[in-house]
């Protein structure tokens, strides 16, 4: 642009775009500092090293497992099978399964809207696993009929909560009389302070 011309007012002046130069090579700085970059990397490893960061690590002097084997693509998949314990079963195995820990479940829940919920839940799987082609043993799991699991439930829990008081009573009369708590005395709400 000559210099006889002048600029637009507002529009700023365009800014050199070309790379950073160093002044004693010439090169671009970007360029000197990726040849660096890896002497840097020594240096901090070794520093490390000196002051004994790596002493003591978890695994020292045990070789890598399973390393050099042949690849696999499921390799974490495989990892995480291993370290959280995941059981994959067939349907009808995991339908058994969930039959069997089912009652302890229901126990659980304090309210019968769940206790429904969950037997109905339970229903649909087993009926859903009798319209798929079989995988692996026989489906022997039957549903359940959800007021009789209600039913047993609510029984469960009277019975609980009977033993509960029985023990709470028993502990009470075992304590002498001077290591017996007073109930303390309920102050209606417009007579706290």
């Amino acid at each position: 642009m000559p210099e006889s011309e002048e600029r637009p007012e507002g529009r700023p002046e365009r800014p050199d775009r070309s790379p950073e130069r160093d002044d004693r090579t010439g090169k671009a700085a970007a360029a000197a500092r990726i040849q660096h970059q890896s002497t840097w990397v020594d240096l901090q490893i070794r520093q490390a090293m000196e002051r004994g960061d790596f002493d003591d690590l978890p695994g020292q002097g045990k070789p890598i497992a399973d390393l050099g084997s042949q690849h696999d693509p499921d390799w974490w998949l495989k990892k995480l099978v291993d370290r959280e314990r995941i059981a994959v079963l067939p349907p009808s195995l995991q339908l058994r399964k969930d039959d069997a820990e089912l009652d302890a479940k229901l126990d659980s829940y304090n309210v019968e809207s769940e206790v429904r919920r969950e037997v109905g839940e339970f229903n649909e799987r087993v009926i859903r696993a009798r319209y798929r082609p079989a995988e692996g043993p026989p489906l022997i799991t039957m549903p359940r009929d959800v007021d009789a699991e209600v039913d047993q439930w609510q029984q469960r829990r009277t019975a609980r909560r009977a033993a509960q008081r029985e023990a709470q009573r028993a502990a009470a009369a075992a304590a002498p009389s001077s290591e017996r708590p007073e109930r303390p005395t309920r102050r209606r709400w417009w007579r706290r302070r």
